[in-house]
């Protein structure tokens, strides 16, 4: 078959036509360029170089790998890691399936209005900080709170949640679900707004209940999106959300809420240590791009479906 010639000026043409659209990618690209990949080659250069304060990237004198074998030679790494993979791990596996069944749930209502009220609801609370979060955790669990109160009043003794090794990990991934299910929809309902409805006419007609509809019409359609957001989840394995976990942090729950964002923080920017801080988190955001990029290879062999 042979391809049809573009005519002279159809660029120049394409351009003047979508001339917003353009100047608007240019800013995203600009934007990523300046403050994520620029930042990055010097990132690099630190990670090489014993840093300190008041001494210039290029004055600083070159280390080689010392920065990056402190991290395997630091005997409390062994530590931070299972903290943070327990943390990580936990927080995939727990907050995978709830925007997907709530996706489901909200998409299947009859009413269009309540549908729309139902999506506004479960947004509001990403755009809460975790200041705010924390100041309703603290609310219902402190020693003072709503929860204690109830205990008490049933003849219990007061328990402390928030100093509690055991309850640090399922307040952690609770309030973090409940702060993001809402947002993580999207991804969903962008995907069930390109079905067509007579599917799921045709699959009524044909005897199908709701739950021999979602299976057959509504969850083919999410598992694309599905699979993205498995390997996008997967390249963070060894990342925290370090403003949460540096709410909840405090003295008792060092040996379970250290992880290697706070001691990146401690060490990288209190004791002023750039070049160990720096190499850990390179290193941390290449394991992240190999765990993805291998996700996304498997995914492809497997399914036929990938991110890229």
């Amino acid at each position: 078959m042979q391809k049809t010639k573009k005519r002279p000026g159809h660029i120049k043409r394409q351009l003047k036509r979508y001339s917003v659209l353009y100047v608007i990618l240019l800013l995203a690209i600009v934007y990523y360029f300046v403050f994520m990949y620029v930042p990055l080659i010097w990132g690099v250069e630190i990670s090489f170089k014993d840093m300190k304060i008041g001494s210039t990237i290029q004055d600083a004198p070159w280390v080689g790998w010392k920065n990056y074998k402190y991290f395997f030679q630091n005997k409390s790494m062994l530590k931070l890691l299972r903290n943070t993979l327990i943390i990580s791990i936990n927080s995939m596996i727990w907050g995978f399936l709830p925007p997907i069944l709530l996706t489901i749930a909200i998409f299947d209502l009859r009413s269009k209005k309540y549908q729309k009220f139902c999506q506004t609801m479960v947004y509001i609370p990403h755009f809460f900080s975790w200041v705010i979060i924390y100041g309703i955790v603290f609310a219902f669990f402190s020693g003072n709170g709503f929860v204690n109160g109830i205990i008490r009043a049933l003849g219990g003794t007061e328990v402390g949640f928030l100093t509690s090794k055991k309850a640090f990990l399922p307040l952690l991934i609770g309030t973090q679900i409940w702060q993001s299910v809402g947002w993580s929809t999207i991804l969903y309902f962008a995907a069930l707004t390109s079905v067509d409805t007579e599917l799921y006419d045709a699959a009524k007609i044909d005897g199908a209940g709701p739950i021999q509809r979602i299976r057959a019409v509504t969850f083919p359609a999410m598992k694309p999106v599905i699979t993205f957001s498995l390997i996008m989840s997967l390249g963070g394995v060894l990342g925290t959300n370090f403003e949460q976990i540096m709410m909840f942090y405090n003295s008792a729950l060092y040996d379970v809420a250290d992880v290697i964002d706070t001691w990146v923080y401690r060490v990288g920017l209190g004791q002023m240590q750039y070049g160990y801080g720096t190499a850990t988190s390179m290193m941390r955001s290449v394991v992240g791009l190999v765990l993805m990029v291998s996700a996304n290879t498997i995914s492809k062999k497997v399914s036929g479906r990938g991110m890229f």
